[in-house]
């Protein structure tokens, strides 16, 4: 029987038949594996010289890109949330006069 061990709330030791544990795919509490992926990382000055491209393709394949200095992730790129613009036609009602004054008479000469 495998037996699943909970670290820190999330599920990644398992026992085997032999008892051992070992290293599995973490999962949480209700049997669904947790995947992530591995951001890619670039260096300042390799990002400087290729940027442009760089953006492109962040914005074709929407992964984001990390930026680092040293070794020190500084920045990240990501692509915009692009949010589907549903039309606004028919949902404004017009009633009464709309380019008429409002007021009957203006006090402009007070």
């Amino acid at each position: 029987m495998t037996k699943i061990s909970e670290i820190n709330g999330v599920c990644n030791l398992r026992a085997n038949n032999s008892g051992r544990l070992v290293r599995s795919l973490p999962i949480c509490g209700n049997g669904h594996i947790i995947m992530t992926m591995k951001k890619r990382t670039i260096p300042a000055g390799q990002f400087k010289a290729e940027c442009l491209r760089l953006i492109d393709q962040v914005a074709d394949t929407r992964e984001p890109l990390i930026v680092t200095k040293r070794g020190r992730p500084v920045v990240e790129v990501v692509p915009i949330r692009i949010r589907e613009g549903k039309s606004l036609r028919g949902s404004v009602t017009v009633h009464g006069d709309i380019v008429g004054p409002i007021l009957d008479s203006w006090d402009v000469d007070r």
